[in-house]
């Protein structure tokens, strides 16, 4: 069964079967839906509408508009505004931004459910380039944009609500929904119940190390699926459970390849050693070299990137071949050293990617993963 079916055939209100994790990333899912226009912004004082309520065939094309996996959204959507369970949930605070200055993606949206909680949900990376972008920027800078508006939008919607509060994100939206948990004001973060980081990436060492992080750290759930990348990147990770995904590799970071069992994720004890091999790989990397020499390689890249004109990930599949000229020339003007270095840098990760490539044992597997749980 994958969220799909369990919204279908989950009948059950929230007062018959309590919030769940899978309820989480269902909603999670959800927040990637544009609902301009359709759900009130956060300093709107309009009330909240209905899922059941925005079931309507004119709505369709715009709220799925830009979305991976289109038809699973799609589906996904009608199981939740026909389910007892779903569609009474109530939507509100929609915030959806794109900042090319700045480098920010964010956007978020507000649930209250029936049993008269809050849900707020992060959004993950979205099809831009810009959302790509600030996410590569989390291996140099901390905070990002995105993180800093996850914080200001939950202390707001802290101060319009009353009640407990639930928060979570898929992706970069996990990611969100932690930071901003932990660096809320005080009222809004003792209104927390549970946060959910679904395939979300860890953080930079010093922020474990803040006596922020130990206030919130009982009420975080992370799930990620066996062959992880994402979830698994940067040095330090919440203590997490795998879940059993239908898909391979990185393809594995879709929630619809998510295995459901008897009305909860079907757990593993493991992630898979070739996630392991990547995650060792990544942090040794970035263990070499200084936050500059971080940024100058993400920029780098990406200035070649940005030389297709390219916006989203979509785009990509308009370029022509008279495109990858321009690319190569972006990347042949690049100041010689500059270049050297990006070479440079990409050989030495191929080099300690094949050099971790050995199959790790059952034990160092074991051992490895146990570490990264209790960080």
């Amino acid at each position: 069964m994958d969220i799909i079916e369990y919204a279908e055939n989950e009948l059950r209100r929230f007062d018959e079967n309590p919030f769940n994790c899978v309820d989480s990333l269902i909603l999670s899912q959800f927040a990637y839906f544009q609902f301009d226009d359709l759900i009130p912004g956060i300093e709107s004082k309009a009330p909240f509408v209905r899922i059941g309520d925005l079931f309507k065939a004119e709505y369709f094309s715009s709220m799925l508009n830009g979305l991976f996996f289109i038809e699973k959204n799609r589906r996904l959507f009608f199981a939740m505004a026909a389910s007892p369970r779903f569609r009474d949930i109530k939507i509100n605070y929609y915030v959806s931004k794109l900042d090319y200055d700045s480098e920010k993606q964010f956007s978020a949206v507000t649930y209250f459910l029936p049993d008269g909680t809050y849900f707020v949900a992060y959004r993950g990376t979205d099809m831009s380039f810009i959302g790509w972008k600030e996410d590569f920027n989390m291996v140099y800078k901390s905070p990002i944009p995105s993180q800093e508006e996850g914080v200001e939008y939950l202390n707001t919607v802290a101060k319009k609500t009353t009640g407990s509060i639930r928060v979570g994100g898929h992706s970069k939206g996990g990611n969100i929904a932690v930071y901003s948990s932990m660096f809320c004001g005080s009222s809004a973060r003792d209104r927390i119940i549970a946060v959910y980081s679904h395939d979300g990436p860890g953080f930079r060492e010093d922020v474990f190390k803040s006596s922020d992080f130990k206030k919130i750290k009982d009420r975080i759930h992370k799930i990620i699926p066996q062959s992880s990348i994402i979830g698994m990147l940067l040095q330090i990770q919440e203590n997490y459970r795998v879940v059993e995904s239908k898909r391979i590799g990185i393809m594995q970071h879709d929630p619809f390849s998510w295995v459901i069992e008897n009305g909860d994720f079907k757990y593993t004890k493991t992630v898979a050693s070739s996630s392991l091999n990547v995650n060792y790989t990544i942090n040794q990397w970035l263990s070499k070299i200084s936050d500059e020499k971080r940024e100058l390689f993400i920029d780098a890249l990406y200035n070649v990137i940005n030389s297709t004109n390219a916006k989203s990930v979509s785009d990509l599949s308009q370029i022509h071949i008279r495109d990858f000229a321009a690319v190569l020339k972006s990347f042949r003007s690049i100041d010689k050293e500059t270049r050297q270095f990006v070479i440079q840098t990409i050989r030495e990760l191929v080099v300690l990617y094949v050099k971790n490539l050995n199959p790790l044992s059952k034990k160092e597997s074991s051992i490895i993963d146990s570490s990264l749980r209790s960080e």
